[in-house]
């Protein structure tokens, strides 16, 4: 996922009106006066800052740990995060550690975001600047106490793998000079290495630091919390998304053995038991009767056509939003004809589907709050924790855990799950500990989803058969209205980058793009790569149709819009991806071409694929990358393995429908997902650049969609223009 969560500041870049005013009711009232939008959000820690900073702690036996204040949930980040300190501290690699962060947004804000909170592919890229200097500046501190003690100038200090060596052959470990170098101020200007001479970051040495925890079970998940006296917690939620609860009845679930009370909270009702299985029987016992005066009452089928309607121009209520306009492309309307492209595509709402449901534990003892659980959004959870509970935001103290998979899920601006818990935990009181615990099902049918989405395409081809006018319609949910996170300028972005800034519509004289945002009830958050689920797929095979209209190679038609854009990148990440590929398929499977930009990475994918009984089968996906500095090859290699598996398995497969509100997937047996038997073989090859590190994490999930069907267009000349590929029955 990637949005901004940045409080508006007043022009004198102190905290607005606003900001004081919502900070107010956050604590209960309270009045914070010159504070900035991360004072506000961090009021209350207690967090304490070592020698080294807020991202480096050292222990006498040269230990080096790195504080990551990003959540690792399966994308690796750990061992990229802790090789930009150790590549600038001149640390022994086998040495170095890595601990979660605590909560605390005036120390650990995610620069890209505005809050403490991971997402956007930003983990590496927002991090690379900022702990370069913290690793050149310990390193600093440690050059500088060496000097002090042997009464030698710095420049003849030289620093590798944790010792400090003289030019005299004098040395010193870290652990010997510690208690010196932390007394030494630490450089308010520091020298970065040169790129050029970097011996760890780029090396295959940069491997996973919690892959040992992870293989033999010592990793801590939230499902692995035992605390004294804790109790476990289900909510029963509505069948019905805007339905709230108008009556229960408790008696019977109280009478299941090892339940301890039943209670209405915000989303439901809470049914807390000494353990998980007492409390589902107490959930499955309970009477409930609902109030579905607002709830979203439409199957995906009628909301499906409502968007297919707005974007054909015949519902009017609906108000468009200009995106890219250039030229004048009212002849566009009725053109007709050869040289005249017309298509619509439809996108299915999707599940995000982490191996690891939704779960939480928190304990309130008065105004006091303490969360433990797998925290992606902790600035956000402590928001609503303070709001919940009446305290300062940065007083609710969060222990982040490992989390079984996310993509973008365990971050929303309500923070839902998290909120459920604090609400029980506050009702159990006492400081005693509850752990909220979602089931498959609950995960599955309780929201949020990736938005169901329609696009109009019609393009117009010049002489030499290449785009002179583009006219684009996109509706879809908005993922960003309502949130508490300024509007700034123009459309919601989530719902139209990939579109808006394509080298596509760059090449194209005359350009008519806009998005339409209808209001629906069903609760939709960004989903792996965002905008780009939908809009790669959209503008990439739309590129093979034209070319196949104009009578081109696409991968030739392709280069020659790249020229004409300046689009060196995609150019460059096309060349190679085709190069490494080979001149021709296997025998038997045929190719397609796709090249995606999102998240500052250019992802380009050649996929060989055949159809067996009917359904597209993928056998090898050859991979090319731009994504700046490569930190650690071995894990975006992984990245791209998992994006291309995750986004094959939505493409393929994924599909949430509703049929009158009710979500009809309930667990993996109706929402189908890739099975390991038919995961490609996915080769990885890094584009050299000297730019700063972007996105991996996500850019590789929505080019091999795209790169499917282009295949299957030009192994049966027909256009994949509604997904899933592999329709459900339901």
């Amino acid at each position: 996922m990637n949005a901004p969560f940045k409080p508006v500041e007043s022009s004198i870049g102190g905290p607005s009106r606003r900001d004081v005013v919502v900070a107010s009711a956050l604590v209960g009232g309270s009045l914070l006066v010159g504070c900035s939008p991360a004072d506000i959000m961090s009021a209350g820690s207690k967090v304490e800052v070592g020698a080294f900073g807020p991202f480096i702690k050292i222990a006498p036996d040269g230990v080096v740990t790195v504080i990551s204040k990003h959540v690792e949930f399966g994308q690796g980040n750990h061992a990229g995060l802790a090789a930009i300190v150790a590549e600038e501290l001149d640390a022994d690699w086998t040495k170095v550690q890595v601990e979660q962060a605590p909560a605390n947004a005036k120390l650990y804000a995610n620069g890209a975001l505005g809050a403490q909170l991971t997402g956007g592919s930003s983990a590496i890229s927002n991090s690379w600047d900022q702990l370069r200097r913290a690793g050149a500046g310990a390193r600093a501190m440690f050059v500088q106490a060496t000097a002090n003690r042997w009464n030698v100038p710095v420049g003849e200090i030289t620093v590798k793998d944790s010792v400090v060596t003289h030019t005299s052959g004098k040395t010193a470990t870290f652990g010997d000079l510690l208690a010196d170098a932390a007394k030494v101020p630490a450089p308010t200007d520091v020298k970065l290495k040169d790129p050029k001479t970097f011996t760890l970051i780029g090396t295959d040495r940069v491997r996973r630091k919690d892959a040992q925890a992870k293989s033999d079970g010592t990793a801590r998940y939230t499902q692995d919390v035992r605390l004294p006296d804790m109790l476990t917690a289900v909510v029963a939620h509505a069948p019905r998304f805007g339905t709230k609860v108008k009556s229960f009845g408790a008696a019977e679930a109280k009478k299941v053995a090892g339940v301890v009370d039943v209670f209405e909270i915000p989303t439901g009702v809470a049914v807390v038991a000494q353990n998980t299985f007492a409390a589902r029987m107490g959930r499955e016992a309970l009477k409930l009767e609902w109030d579905e005066d607002k709830a979203e009452k439409r199957g995906s089928a009628a909301i499906a056509q409502l968007f297919n309607d707005v974007a054909a121009g015949k519902n009017t209520e609906t108000k468009w939003e200009p995106f890219d306009q250039r030229g004048d492309a009212t002849a566009l309307n009725s053109a007709k004809g050869a040289n005249v492209f017309e298509t619509t595509y439809e996108f299915p709402y999707l599940a995000h589907a982490t191996m690891e449901p939704m779960n939480c534990v928190a304990s309130v003892d008065g105004n006091k709050v303490k969360m433990v659980f797998g925290s992606q959004g902790q600035t956000l959870d402590q928001l609503a924790a303070a709001k919940i509970v009446g305290c300062l935001p940065g007083s609710v103290e969060i222990e982040t855990l490992f989390a079984g998979g996310s993509f973008g899920r365990r971050a929303n601006f309500q923070s839902d799950y998290v909120a459920e818990c604090v609400h029980i935990a506050k009702k159990v009181g006492k400081g005693r500990p509850v752990k909220l615990v979602w089931t498959r099902e609950d995960d599955m049918q309780a929201g949020y989803f990736r938005p169901l989405t329609v696009h109009a395409v019609k393009v117009q081809l010049d002489k030499d058969g290449y785009p002179a006018a583009w006219r684009h319609r996109i509706v879809s949910q908005s993922i960003m209205k309502g949130s508490p996170m300024p509007a700034g300028k123009g459309p919601d972005q989530t719902a139209i980058e990939g579109t808006a800034g394509s080298p596509y519509l760059k090449a194209t004289p005359i350009v008519d793009a806009q998005v339409a945002l209808p209001d629906v009830g069903v609760p939709v958050l960004w989903w792996r790569s965002v905008g780009a689920t939908h809009t790669a797929f959209v503008m990439e095979h739309t590129i093979d149709q034209l070319a196949a209209k104009a009578g081109k190679d696409p991968i030739e038609y392709r280069r020659a819009l790249y020229t004409k854009a300046g689009a060196d990148r995609h150019l460059a990440a096309l060349n190679l991806a085709v190069e490494k590929a080979g001149p021709k398929a296997a025998a038997g499977w045929t190719r397609g071409v796709a090249v995606h930009e999102s998240f500052g990475s250019v992802v380009a994918q050649v996929a060989e694929v055949k159809v067996e009984n009917g359904t597209p089968r993928v056998g090898r996906v050859v991979t090319a990358i731009d994504c700046g500095v490569a930190v650690s090859p071995d894990q975006i290699a992984a990245q791209m393995e998992g994006g291309t598996c995750y986004g094959l398995s939505g493409f393929l497969f994924g599909e949430v429908t509703l049929t009158d509100g009710k979500v009809d997937q309930s667990n993996f047996d109706t929402y189908r997902v890739l099975r390991i038997n038919e995961a490609p073989t996915v080769e990885t090859n890094i584009v050299p650049s000297g730019n700063p590190p972007s996105g991996v994490g996500e850019p590789g999930t929505p080019v091999i969609g795209p790169a499917v069907a282009n295949a299957l267009l030009a192994l049966n000349k027909t256009a994949t223009t509604r997904l899933p590929f592999v329709r459900s029955e339901n």
